[in-house]
């Protein structure tokens, strides 16, 4: 049972508050944690709860909403506390009234990430590991964006795949993928950006006042077009999105196979969590890529 008291007391000693918690009451929308509102006199939260297993998961999502936050470009919810409380973990942030992006919050939105994708680390990675889904993401630092995305992102998967039982047509042209990325890349210079890492359309919203939001990441530093592609992944963002973001930030030639790769560890994912059907995704993915290694 959640012991409600002690998050109430993290909330209070964290914000210097002596206020007592409403009644928490759930919300929907997440199929990996259990999440909640509740409210003082004065203020709302929202609370993610999980087992005490994920405490690390809620940990790096907080560490990656700050890490957004010092970009100064996009809003993101503030991480306000988060911990273990008996066999369970949660996470705080501020409430936020979200809705449906319009087509002004869109075209913000498109700048505001441009904005967030301008800002640059020294390497690709990050400081610590998080999570895709529920799945762990390494984000182990690399100096070249191809050893990372082939090492981190495309084998690890690879890997999942063949322990979850995928084995076959779709592993073997993996392996021919894997092994001809630094060709299907040859010609596609990347700075480290600071990424989402998870920017589909769930993942994103407009406030109470019309400003764009985004939500659930998975930060790392990375080729920025991972954003842009898996924003057209699960049915995309409105066109006035796109037309601002490349306004903003123009993208490279070859982008649409770019964006196929960079999908691919998004689909793969997906079939390692939720099963076969997205497998035959998965292979004419696969399939296309490697037509265009030469």
């Amino acid at each position: 049972m959640t012991d409600w008291n002690e998050i109430s007391e993290h909330i209070n000693s964290t914000l210097g508050l002596s206020d007592k918690l409403s009644a928490p009451t759930p919300v929907g929308g997440g199929c990996i944690n259990r999440a909640y509102q509740v409210e003082t006199d004065t203020r709302r939260f929202f609370v993610k709860l999980n087992s005490a297993e994920r405490s690390d998961m809620f940990a790096a999502e907080a560490e990656g909403l700050l890490e957004m936050r010092k970009s100064d470009s996009i809003h993101v919810p503030e991480p306000l506390c988060w911990g273990t409380s008996g066999a369970e973990s949660y996470l705080v942030l501020e409430y936020l009234e979200l809705r449906p992006l319009s087509g002004y919050a869109s075209a913000q939105l498109g700048e505001q990430l441009a904005a967030m994708h301008r800002h640059v680390g020294t390497a690709f990675g990050w400081y610590r590991d998080n999570t895709i889904g529920s799945t762990p993401q390494i984000n182990q630092r690399s100096p070249g964006w191809v050893a990372f995305w082939r090492d981190h992102r495309l084998d690890y998967q690879y890997r999942l795949a063949i322990s979850n039982g995928y084995s076959g047509r779709l592993t073997e042209k993996l392996e021919q993928l894997i092994e001809g990325l630094p060709l299907l890349l040859a010609d596609h210079p990347v700075v480290p950006s600071l990424v989402h890492g998870d920017l589909w359309g769930g993942n994103a919203a407009m406030d109470a006042a019309g400003r764009p939001v985004i939500f659930d990441p998975a930060v790392y530093f990375g080729d920025r077009e991972t954003d842009l592609a898996m924003t057209e992944l699960f049915g995309g963002f409105p066109a006035e999105f796109y037309s601002a973001y490349k306004s903003s930030y123009p993208l490279a030639a070859g982008y649409r196979t770019r964006r196929t790769l960079y999908n691919l560890y998004h689909v793969l994912n997906h079939l390692n969590l939720f099963g076969g059907g997205y497998r035959s995704q998965a292979e004419q993915m696969t399939d296309d890529l490697v037509s265009e290694i030469r």
